[in-house]
């Protein structure tokens, strides 16, 4: 009871300090020309704190103060632009007296190089970074930095969408399978990239349907697939950039090693990609905590560092040496690399 109340006070909290700041929001974007504004989600956090876990329409965190002063606060935005039509936009606001780092304009930077990577040309795996504003707001007459990140659309949302208990009944297996490897190749792809997205989970990969011309004139297009994009690289870091550090991420998907405090790697990437593996396959996490958990981020930490790796269902167990060495535990006994899990799935798919 205490932990709901003090949610809803957190939530009630949030409400109010939204209706000061959104309005200034509009009147930025606006002002950019951009309509049709429509604010899907805002979350709060604070300087001396943060932490995550999954999106929601009103998304809140646990903060040790209310005061807008030493909080920073993150939005995304759905409006239409003359130039670029149906955009989302992710829109960060601090104020002057608490840098944020690293803030928005890190995303930014690196959804730029990534698309500009010769060692990736054709090959798209990250949504185009249509603009990147950083201008100065004033609230409750205190300066503030506004950064605001502009993308195109994907009506067809996110995998997770895809693996909600409304969708999750209805994918086949060749889906599933689809999903995995595709899922697989734009990491491969990031990875020969130079960078770690150091976040890999469904909710970071869009859904950008494309119909090929022999499919659509054939009768059957039940087989269109969409092409998948990584999204969300708040965390990506180049592979000759890595720190050290406590864990970050989102801690369903954090490898063994990240709540030990080492730096990311290639391996904590496959980590994560080996829980979504399980995620895809069966529509559950492998590991899980409750919601009733007093330290969540303990309960986190002893599911990955001494849970064993759960057994798949007899329709799913041809995936299990894939899972098991996706997910071990120790970094020497895990894939080295994702072109290796990306050819062990080719070939589950051809035999």
């Amino acid at each position: 009871m205490k932990n709901n109340a003090s949610n809803l006070s957190i939530k009630q909290a949030l409400q109010v300090q939204a209706q000061q700041i959104l309005p200034i929001i509009t009147q930025e974007l606006v002002a950019q020309h951009f309509s049709e504004i429509v604010h899907q989600r805002i979350a709060q956090q604070s300087t001396e704190q943060t932490q995550d876990e999954h999106a929601q329409v009103v998304k809140t965190q646990d903060i040790k103060t209310q005061n807008i002063e030493n909080t920073y606060y993150q939005g995304l935005t759905r409006a239409q632009h003359p130039q670029f039509g149906q955009v989302m936009i992710k829109w960060q606001l601090s104020a002057d007296a608490y840098p944020i780092s690293p803030d928005l304009t890190h995303e930014a930077d690196v959804l730029a190089a990534v698309n500009a990577s010769l060692k990736i040309k054709n090959k798209a795996i990250a949504p185009p970074l249509l603009a990147h504003h950083c201008v100065s707001v004033q609230i409750l007459e205190q300066p503030h930095k506004l950064i605001v990140v502009v993308m195109p659309h994907y009506s067809n949302g996110s995998l997770a969408g895809q693996l909600s208990d409304r969708n999750q009944h209805s994918l086949t297996m060749q889906q599933k399978h689809y999903f995995l490897v595709q899922s697989a190749h734009l990491i491969v792809n990031l990875h020969e990239a130079s960078w770690l997205h150091n976040d890999i989970k469904p909710s970071n990969i869009l859904l950008d349907y494309f119909f090929d011309d022999a499919l659509l004139d054939s009768a059957d297009t039940s087989s269109l697939m969409p092409n998948l994009l990584l999204t969300d690289f708040a965390l990506a870091e180049r592979f000759n950039d890595l720190k050290e550090g406590s864990p970050a991420g989102t801690p369903a998907y954090l490898a063994p090693e990240r709540w030990q405090g080492q730096s990311a790697t290639v391996q904590s990437d496959i980590y994560a990609f080996g829980v979504m593996m399980v995620e895809i396959l069966t529509g559950t996490r492998p590991f899980q905590v409750s919601a009733n958990s007093n330290d969540k981020l303990k309960a986190w930490a002893i599911q990955h560092c001494q849970q064993p790796i759960p057994k798949l269902l007899l329709e799913y167990s041809h995936y299990q040496c894939i899972v098991d060495k996706a997910l071990a535990k120790r970094v020497e006994r895990r894939y080295q690399d994702l072109d290796k899990v990306l050819i062990d799935l080719r070939l589950l798919g051809n035999s």
